[in-house]
């Protein structure tokens, strides 16, 4: 096995790892004309050597969070202007939520590398079966973007030329990839600062909900509108063997103007809507839209609804066991308008009180899977997965284009990381990245023991080196879940 002192010597083939990534996302990914001097290829397209583009991954620059009354004014307005059009249409207004209002004690700025937003986007899309290369594929896709952002004069980040040299039809891809890793970002950074006892989760609901609910049609005729408009992530503040305190999160982005984000909020707040947790319209949620101008400096604009929802279950002790199999649950889409006699309901999905410690498990399971995922995927992260959360899609050790999974394990910064390595070109120059878990806590996942997982990653809180290089390592992003993302330039 590699350390930092060696490569791995696995017997394979240097190119065993080789994943394509799309050109038209990456321009930069095809075989220009290159002249090279170890380590020091130069694209006659490009004035940056690899090593500098590496380099900038790893360089902290600010990014602007915006929360005011005058954004919540704006969104409101802007979802009024679609209701009205909506209605001339003959289709009705859209169920929203309308409790949203500036963020309390807002940050006005992140300080971020872009390497921690592509290893965001990368652990968000791992348990995600979005392609044919599922998984492990879906995941090596945030390094697209690894010529997207840059730091303007004043460190702020922008979108770097390679970056705007976009056909339109992938525009959209890129603001949705890029402001999903800003705003789990965000979300981690507001909910923490909120309960710093805590740990932090952000969990894809889509993977979470499936342990419950048929989230597609299976009738000839198209499903109500709260069944289709889903939030994006569940944000999950924890403690061992405590109830979770539990936020919804949807995110947007756009590289159009700030008017666009005004119109993507107000959408989003009809996501939010449709998920409830114990009674109606009273579970949090955050909405963050992510604005990308062409040629200025991003900007996170961000609304909430605030409030504590406990998954504390009725009459039951703490200590939920999450080391259970997860079960799959078949529940109605229904939602109860009133916790009274009232027996109204409308579309969407609600997790009432007699549901919770199965939703606690759902969670952290779902978690669980994509952390595995993250590292390898394969066995290991289908035990955590239901039939209908995609289990039969993973559970073999077998993805697009890979040959073995979980055979990579690296020392940085004196810690020991198990996971699967990607040797790719970064214009026309071998460059390999390794994404993995802290050994212990992968080796507690790989055995089915969250609590145990979850016990020893909030006890390291706060202890994970911060620095964004390493030995041997141009970049190196390591996470409060124990996981690591790091690249570095590869010898031929």
């Amino acid at each position: 096995m590699g350390t930092e002192e060696s490569w791995p010597n696995t017997g394979r083939a240097p190119h065993a790892y080789l994943i394509a990534l799309p050109c038209p996302v990456l321009p930069s990914c095809g075989s220009r004309h290159m002249t090279s001097t170890e380590g020091q290829s130069v694209n006659k397209d490009e004035s940056k050597t690899v090593s500098e583009i590496l380099q900038e991954l790893s360089n902290a620059s600010h990014v602007q969070v915006r929360s005011s009354t005058e954004l919540a004014a704006h969104v409101s307005e802007a979802a009024e202007d679609e209701d009205e059009k909506r209605i001339d249409d003959g289709r009705g207004p859209l169920r929203r939520r309308t409790d949203y209002r500036a963020v309390r004690k807002a940050p006005r700025s992140l300080s971020l590398t872009p390497w921690q937003v592509l290893h965001a986007i990368g652990l968000g899309a791992a348990a995600a079966r979005q392609g044919a290369g599922r998984g492990l594929a879906e995941h090596w896709g945030s390094l697209r973007y690894s010529q997207a952002l840059e730091a303007n004069r004043g460190r702020f980040l922008q979108l770097s030329s390679e970056g705007r040299d976009l056909l339109r039809f992938y525009k959209a891809t890129q603001s949705g990839e890029i402001g999903t890793g800003f705003a789990s970002l965000l979300a981690e950074h507001i909910v923490r600062s909120r309960y710093p006892d805590h740990s932090v989760s952000v969990i894809p609901a889509d993977i979470a909900l499936k342990a419950g609910w048929t989230l597609r049609s299976s009738g000839t005729g198209p499903r109500p509108e709260p069944l289709q408009r889903r939030p994006h992530f569940f944000v999950e503040a924890w403690q061992p063997g405590q109830p979770s305190k539990i936020f919804l999160m949807s995110s947007k982005g756009t590289h159009s103007s700030v008017h666009q984000v005004y119109k993507q909020l107000s959408t989003a707040s009809a996501h939010v809507e449709s998920v409830h947790i114990g009674p109606y319209g009273t579970v949090p949620y955050l909405l963050i839209g992510t604005e990308i101008p062409a040629k200025e400096s991003l900007a996170l604009h961000v609304l909430e609804a605030p409030g504590t929802t406990l998954l504390r279950p009725p009459g039951e002790k703490p200590g939920i066991d999450l080391d259970l199999a997860l079960t799959q649950e078949e529940f109605m889409p229904d939602v109860l308008l009133s916790a009274e006699g009232d027996r109204t309901t409308i579309p969407g999905f609600q997790v009432l009180p007699g549901s919770f410690a199965w939703f606690s498990v759902v969670l952290a399971r779902t978690e669980a899977a994509a952390l595995t995922a993250f590292t390898g995927g394969g066995k290991p992260t289908a035990q955590y997965l239901t039939k209908e959360q995609g289990r039969r899609h993973i559970q073999h050790d077998t993805h697009a284009n890979t040959a073995r999974m979980r055979d990579a394990e690296h020392r940085i910064h004196d810690i020991d990381f198990v996971g699967t390595d990607h040797i790719y070109r970064l214009n026309g120059t071998r460059v390999e990245a390794f994404s993995g878990l802290e050994r212990s806590l992968y080796t507690h996942l790989h055995h089915g023991h969250v609590n145990e997982y979850r016990r020893q990653v909030h006890d390291s809180r706060g202890q994970w080196p911060p620095r964004s290089t390493a030995k041997y390592w141009n970049t190196v992003s390591i996470r409060a879940d124990g996981t690591v993302l790091a690249i570095r330039l590869r010898d031929e």
